[in-house]
């Protein structure tokens, strides 16, 4: 089960946190993977000499995937290098202050949108020639559960996943007679190297909310989308998975 051999995955924003994971996963399924950065290069050389020192198969591709002229040259580069992308993980995703409304600008609530409306709907559309052509795809959008809680002073940020979720629903519907599937995995907070600053007793906080009673794992997300990835998710689209430990009930 699970099998990805044959299959090319792009992965945005994968050299660090949740994105890495399922780089890695998605390859030790067998898939060959894009890793994608933007900024890091010293990051993306690591990154990619860690997934090579497994034996697995993919490169390291630089884009601003809210540009439209780099997402076309990241999807050109990719099926020139690895193959016509089948599996797509918009995972990428800027810093996310958490403030009050009357802090935040409109400027601030556009890069939110730029991230997670804009840019999966360009790299949707550079690889949706090849996906319809071959009456297959995978698109998978990692949301998060900040919209199913309704998370206060993170408004910008909660207003764009909900989009970010909207768009997946109509994409599903709207793609499904091509053989190509739209789903969702909303991440409860899973400390990555980003959350290393975050206060001791807002992480203390938030265990004590989680009915399993443990924190999850960037694996935990990366297994959910290897299922997504897979043909055993053949029969699903318009999905949400949220995987944080039961701390949301759908």
């Amino acid at each position: 089960m699970f099998d990805l051999k044959g299959r090319v995955a792009l992965v945005t924003g994968s050299t660090t946190g949740l994105g890495k994971a399922m780089a890695m996963h998605l390859g030790r399924a067998g898939a060959k993977v894009a890793i994608n950065y933007a900024n890091n290069a010293e990051r993306a050389a690591a990154t990619l000499e860690e997934f090579r020192a497994e034996g697995l198969a993919g490169d390291i591709f630089r884009a601003n995937v809210t540009d439209h002229a780099d997402v076309t040259r990241l999807e050109a580069e990719v099926r020139e290098k690895l193959g016509p992308i089948d599996v797509m993980v918009l995972n990428a995703t800027p810093d996310q202050p958490i403030k009050p409304i009357e802090e935040y600008d409109w400027d601030f609530h556009q890069s939110m949108l730029e991230f997670f409306v804009k840019s999966p709907f360009l790299l949707t559309r550079a690889v949706l020639p090849g996906m319809k052509e071959r009456r297959y795809g995978r698109i998978i959008n990692i949301g998060s559960e900040v919209f199913d809680r309704g998370v206060p002073n993170f408004s910008p940020y909660v207003a764009a996943k909900g989009a970010q979720r909207g768009w997946t629903r109509s994409m599903s519907q709207e793609l499904a007679p091509f053989g190509i599937t739209v789903n969702m995995i909303s991440p409860g907070w899973i400390p990555v190297e980003r959350h290393e600053n975050d206060p001791e007793e807002d992480k203390a906080a938030y265990l004590k909310l989680i009915p399993v009673g443990h924190w999850g794992k960037p694996a935990d997300i990366a297994a959910a989308a290897v299922y997504f990835a897979s043909d055993e998710a053949n029969f699903v689209t318009g999905q949400t998975l949220v995987v944080n430990g039961g701390m949301t009930v759908n």
